[in-house]
């Protein structure tokens, strides 16, 4: 999933230095792992577990363009620091990051495009694996972890097979090897989601796209992934492999034209149909490693016959049932639905998204999941962030939240019953200059709760002499009014919770220095 999609049924330190904590945490339950849990992860029945046996529930967000022709992570052109991007991912609660590639990216003398100088200059001259490697590196320390997506074979578009004149199968497989090499050791990068989206193309009974137990070794899906998984286990075994499905199991599209439904394929979203899975699985090397990931999506991507169904919502489980949920409910293989989305522009979007998450559960033993998509660019869900990169959509996320577990570090749900006001004196306020140029600078307010209840409603306010002027902020709602500039815990992190701080971040113009009059309630 990038910009578009057909679906084929018809078809490392912290910002500051100071960790962003900003509600109380609450103990994990018996038998569950805080946050992603300590070590490398693995399998066990339809559960993800961490290297103490604990269960781990993977809770995630795609962030995509690496797999375009910038090569890198979109939105570093924006006004809002990589790093704190990273930074609101995990205080929303996403605890990990699927990252979608093409090899281009991974060739040498591959150059990122599309950073902003100014506001992202330690990125400044990087190659994309360098900049991979720094998000990977930070996003550990919030407790998040990653997993790799091979999402298309080059940067012009996704492919219906793993391969492609200009990347065949054994530059694939060998890029997959050396990835799996290159974070050998390092327990962030958690596995390989080998293929995006393999997919159905002629029409049958002259099928050219990916099948699934097929036997064909040109096209089955499902030998190609034994192929890359245990090629990546050979060196790297304590790695996950992360399977898609197909959309069509014979890998064409069905015959519309013949006039007779009977022997019509039923098939559903690229790398959504799994249904064959259980009768031929994918056999790994390594025992407890795999993990399937299908795709599902909303009437936004396209509109699916099951959506006219006059049972609709009540239809759908059912279907997700047929498609990719009996792997799980059998208890023969976790799931991590790897990609859905929505712009919600529709009210059956909206009932979609709600009975997809209620259908995956809740709490850690709920079936893991990684958001489409953190980018408000994409053109047929858009993002969690608007389009200033820095804002949420909040009626996506309150539809998510509930379903989150955030990443050691982060927040995790609120404290029941309502905050207290913290008396005044029990709060702080520190200032760090980041950056400056040429008319300007970038600074960061750590507003810390020095006290013994939680913060409702926190704010902080500060000075500066006239001819500074306010740009933009992040992490708080930042205003300027004369020589006073205010910062607001905005709707989504309003509690701050005790012993916890928060990193307010903004870029402004005029000569840099302290702010002065600090104070914070």
């Amino acid at each position: 999933m990038h910009l578009s999609k057909v679906a084929t049924s018809a078809l490392a330190a912290l910002v500051a230095g100071a960790a962003v904590t900003v509600a109380l945490t609450t103990a994990a339950p018996a038998g569950a792992a805080a946050g992603t849990g300590t070590g490398y992860l693995r399998t066990s029945g339809n559960k993800i577990v961490d290297s103490t046996g604990a269960t781990v529930r993977l809770t995630g967000i795609n962030w995509f363009g690496m797999e375009t022709d910038n090569k890198t992570f979109h939105g570093l052109w924006s006004s809002n620091p990589w790093k704190s991007q990273i930074d609101l991912m995990a205080r929303l609660g996403y605890n990990t990051l699927r990252v979608p590639y093409s090899n281009d990216a991974l060739k040498p003398g591959a150059a990122a495009t599309g950073v902003n100088d100014y506001v992202n200059p330690d990125l400044v001259g990087l190659s994309p694996m360098q900049i991979l490697d720094k998000v990977v590196d930070y996003a550990g320390t919030k407790g998040m972890r990653i997993i790799l997506d091979r999402h298309r074979p080059t940067s012009a578009g996704q492919s219906p097979l793993w391969y492609v004149p200009a990347t065949p199968e054994s530059t694939w497989i060998n890029d997959w090897k050396a990835l799996a090499q290159h974070y050998a050791g390092n327990p962030t990068v958690i596995g390989a989601d080998l293929h995006n989206e393999p997919h159905a193309q002629g029409t049958n009974p002259n099928a050219t796209g990916a099948c699934w137990g097929c036997g064909d070794q040109s096209r089955d899906w499902r030998l190609a992934a034994e192929r890359a998984g245990n090629a990546v286990l050979s060196v790297n075994p304590n790695w996950l492999i992360f399977v898609e499905g197909v959309s069509c199991p014979s890998g064409g599209e069905p015959n519309v034209w013949d006039g007779d439904p009977s022997n019509d394929e039923d098939c559903g979203w690229w790398g959504g149909n799994l249904s064959k899975a259980g009768q031929f699985p994918v056999r790994l090397n390594v025992a407890n490693r795999l993990v399937y990931s299908p795709h599902e999506y909303a009437t936004s991507v396209y509109h699916q016959s099951w959506f006219d169904d006059p049972a609709y919502p009540a239809n759908m489980p059912a279907i997700w049932d047929k498609y990719w949920g009996y792997l799980y409910k059998q208890n023969i293989a976790p799931i991590m639905l790897g990609e859905f989305g929505t712009t919600l522009a529709s009210n059956v979007d909206k009932i979609w998204l709600q009975e997809l998450m209620k259908y995956m559960g809740t709490g850690v033993n709920g079936m893991s999941f990684t958001y489409w998509s953190w980018n408000p660019n994409s053109g047929d869900t858009g993002g969690i962030v608007n389009d200033d990169w820095t804002t949420i959509n909040q009626a996506k996320q309150d539809i998510l939240q509930p379903y989150l577990i955030p990443p050691v570090g982060g927040p995790t749900s609120s404290p029941s019953g309502t905050p207290t006001e913290v008396p005044p004196g029990e709060c702080t306020v520190a200032y760090r200059q980041v950056n400056s140029w040429q008319g300007g600078f970038q600074g960061e307010v750590t507003v810390k709760n020095t006290g013994s209840s939680p913060i409702n409603g926190w704010s902080a306010t500060w000075t500066y002499p006239s001819g500074v002027t306010l740009v933009n902020g992040w992490n708080a709602v930042v205003s300027q009014s004369g020589t006073t500039w205010t910062a607001k815990g905005p709707d989504y992190a309003r509690t701050l919770a005790p012993g916890a701080s928060v990193v307010v971040g903004f870029t402004a113009n005029g000569p840099a220095g302290a702010p002065q009059n600090a104070a914070c309630s």
